[in-house]
């Protein structure tokens, strides 16, 4: 209870519309131990969460996942994403939330859509678009030197039967550039 604690002066509410002035501790389980002081005796409350890792944390991290290149298979809901859209603005549209999915989950600006994509996309017409869409995200390490852009993603089609049971997986990378 004693280890890495501080003090403040808390103002609490006793006996009515008084205010009694008192110490309180941090303990090392986060709680605020609340000191007797004069004739009232306290007890102790929870604090939030929050300050108690970033009491523990130190100093912020930097986002050291955003600079790694790493691979990851995803099925994007097209169906909820082209609700209410004109049908004949729906497979444009479609390559449009395939490329904010994949900048949203990467956190990269530039995204290329390979064409086999695209063509899944459009295969039942521009109205008609499929429901569902299994796709393999690559952050690769941008070789053009003039790019403003360190990473990029490379967003691929996976063929499935079904989409049963599927989730967000990491994969390991082959390089087949």
């Amino acid at each position: 209870m004693t280890s890495s604690s501080f003090y403040l002066s808390v103002h609490l509410l006793c006996s009515g519309t008084s205010f009694v002035l008192c110490n309180s501790k941090l303990s090392e389980y986060g709680e605020r131990v609340l000191f007797q002081q004069g004739c009232v005796k306290l007890g102790f409350c929870k604090m939030a969460r929050s300050a108690v890792k970033g009491k523990q944390s130190g100093a912020a991290k930097a986002r050291s996942g955003q600079d790694k290149v790493v691979t990851r298979e995803c099925t994007i809901r097209l169906t909820a994403r082209l609700h209410r859209i004109t049908r004949l603005k729906r497979a444009p549209r479609a390559v449009k939330e395939v490329r904010k999915f994949a900048q949203k989950e990467m956190k990269t600006e530039d995204v290329r859509i390979d064409p086999r994509l695209t063509k899944f996309l459009w295969s039942k017409g521009i109205r008609a678009v499929p429901r569902r869409v299994r796709v393999r995200l690559s952050r690769r390490r941008n070789k053009d030197e003039d790019s403003v852009h360190q990473y990029y993603t490379l967003v691929t089609f996976v063929p499935v039967t079904t989409f049963k049971g599927l989730t967000t997986d990491n994969v390991e990378e082959t390089s087949d550039d």
